[in-house]
């Protein structure tokens, strides 16, 4: 077994994996989005402000040593040699500025002078009046001029909106994504304090219809962070070969104190397979629950459920 020195270890753990691949390895290195690289053999390996995480594994670290050992199957001995030996011969320089595109601009539809219609429609689907209002007032809701649609919108982390989703109120069905909507940043809300716990759903109307399930139970629904999908996920044929959903990865990127995920996705095909998919490419991470409605396709269904059957009570 080949001899290291301590000062050739110390160096080789200084070395983060993205400065490594960028310097040693270009080829290797892809970009996911933003600032999420991933990689041309392991695309379920996810890299981001200063770690790694190869998904479908469940394994991650934050050095290029880590990433030789763990990933390339390298003995300690021979991962601390590749790294001081690659700077030795190739010191790291400044890559060549690469142009890069511009982040996608996301086109809003102008506001309408009230919210009266989108309120009306989603008191319609049971929604409660005071998670509407707090919507609205967080400026994540609010109702086109034009054709009268709610809007739901996605910020980052600095509040810039970057997604975007309408929903028809009138009786046509009509949902769509704004143009220029970056998936990474869906509709989401957080919870008031810090929470390590997040709420997954596959809409913002099922998101909205477990917090006022929430609330009817009379807890606290701003307790825990809501996030919604933008939609249906659709894992690979390989389970163990997909990669989370966008969003999910974004948001557990940014909020690294997250460590419980309860899956409340649709009581259909789709919404089965994408839970038990989230289920097996994150439980080595992260505790999940899969909590699905009791009844109904999706937990706006149930909530009509729930909601109509307390009227005929009443009555």
């Amino acid at each position: 077994m080949p001899y290291v020195t301590p000062e050739q270890i110390e160096r080789a753990k200084k070395m983060d994996l993205l400065t490594y691949l960028q310097y040693y390895e270009p080829h290797e290195l892809v970009r996911f989005s933003g600032n999420v690289y991933t990689t041309r053999m392991h695309d379920s390996l996810k890299i981001s402000n200063g770690k790694w995480c190869w998904w479908s594994r469940g394994i991650g670290g934050r050095s290029a040593l880590d990433y030789l050992i763990k990933v390339r199957g390298m003995s300690f001995p021979e991962a601390v040699i590749q790294i001081d030996g690659q700077a030795a011969v190739m010191p790291p320089v400044l890559p060549k500025i690469q142009k890069t595109s511009e982040p996608k601009r996301l086109l809003l539809p102008e506001k309408n002078e009230n919210n009266d219609r989108i309120i009306a429609y989603l008191i319609g689907r049971g929604i409660h009046r005071d998670i509407i209002d707090y919507c609205i007032k967080s400026n994540r809701l609010y109702e086109s001029r034009d054709y009268h649609n709610a809007v739901f919108i996605g910020f980052d982390r600095h509040g810039v909106p970057r997604y975007g989703t309408q929903r028809g109120t009138s009786g046509r069905r009509y949902m769509g994504e704004l143009n220029g909507s970056d998936k990474h940043f869906s509709f989401s809300i957080p919870a008031r304090n810090e929470s390590c716990k997040l709420h997954l759903f596959e809409s913002a109307i099922d998101l909205l219809s477990y917090g006022t399930l929430e609330l009817l139970s009379g807890r606290d629904w701003l307790q825990q962070n809501y996030l919604s999908l933008a939609g249906i996920y659709k894992p690979k044929q390989n389970i163990e070969e997909s990669t989370p959903p966008a969003a999910l990865v974004q948001y557990l990127n940014e909020h690294s104190y997250i460590n419980d995920i309860a899956l409340h996705l649709d009581n259909d095909t789709a919404g089965r397979l994408a839970a038990k998919t989230i289920q097996t490419i994150l439980m080595s991470k992260y505790t999940i629950a899969d909590e699905p409605p009791k009844r109904g396709k999706d937990y706006n269904d149930y909530l009509k459920m729930i909601t109509i059957k307390e009227v005929a009570y009443q009555r």
